[in-house]
């Protein structure tokens, strides 16, 4: 339980931290617009023509008595949007941070400079174009598990009982998960851990990824919220992410309850 309200503390800290930095959180504001835009565009279009598209994979339903056809494909349209949105929640991420990758990296490192005993910050060395395409990758990676598993959760919502109550709990905890990790690739891609070593990294941990990720989640479900807490998902998933490595945080004299520092240096004498 500590840790699930470390995640949590994580998740204000990076909004307070770009509170205080504002040209920062300016610039990073920048790719979640342009990420709105080109995802609402696409919802319109699917509410403009989704029933179309579904009338056009069905027509084995042409010949169908009324009303039982148009209740079919009514039914396919809403799922179709569901599956649509539930989407949407989950790539925002990766398709804003694939986006902004210049913007962010240069907070995440910020941050690290910030808080760090001797004021550096960790460094790829790669050039952008192959920091780019590991994002990609990576990035591609996640949104595929992530919707294998929102497919999943999906067709268990039909389940009675358990669809209704259990299944939506489960799947905000499996949103938020996948949230933080592409929110944490932004600091531990530069520290050089790979996609499989930053699962099990994130799987260590899970109450603390949840207590960050799965409010953050709901959050995302507000319209427009997403941009706005987004340069400050990233502040606060650096935080997270070098007190998953158990770095060392210099003290702050503006952080006196240290509310900055990790859980490693927190149990340190």
């Amino acid at each position: 339980m500590r840790d699930l309200g470390a995640g949590f503390r994580y998740l204000l800290e990076g909004q307070r931290w770009v509170a205080r930095h504002g040209k920062s959180y300016g610039f990073g504001l920048l790719p979640g617009l342009i990420t709105l835009v080109l995802y609402a565009a696409a919802l319109v279009a699917l509410a403009l023509w989704g029933e179309d598209a579904v009338a056009w994979a069905t027509p084995f339903a042409d010949d169908w008595a009324s009303p039982w056809a148009g209740l079919f494909r009514g039914f396919l349209t809403v799922v179709l949007f569901a599956l649509a949105m539930l989407l949407a929640v989950i790539t925002f991420t990766a398709v804003t941070l694939l986006i902004g990758q210049p913007f962010y990296e240069n907070l995440s490192e910020q941050v690290d400079r910030d808080l760090s005993p001797d004021g550096t910050a960790p460094e790829s060395g790669l050039p952008l174009w192959r920091e780019l395409w590991i994002s990609a990758r990576d990035s591609l990676r996640i949104v595929v598990r992530a919707a294998v598993w929102g497919v999943l959760l999906f067709a268990l919502g039909f389940v009675p009982v358990a669809g209704q109550t259990v299944v939506p709990v489960i799947g905000f905890f499996v949103t938020g998960f996948f949230l933080t990790e592409e929110l944490t690739a932004v600091a531990l891609q530069r520290r050089g851990v790979e996609l499989r070593d930053r699962l099990a990294l994130l799987r260590s941990r899970k109450t603390l990824v949840w207590g960050f990720g799965t409010p953050l989640g709901l959050a995302f479900l507000v319209p427009f919220v997403a941009v706005f807490l987004m340069p400050g998902a990233v502040a606060g998933a650096t935080l997270l992410a070098r007190d998953l490595r158990g770095e060392e945080n210099r003290d702050r004299d503006d952080d006196p309850a240290g509310a900055l520092r990790t859980g490693g240096d927190r149990a340190r004498p």
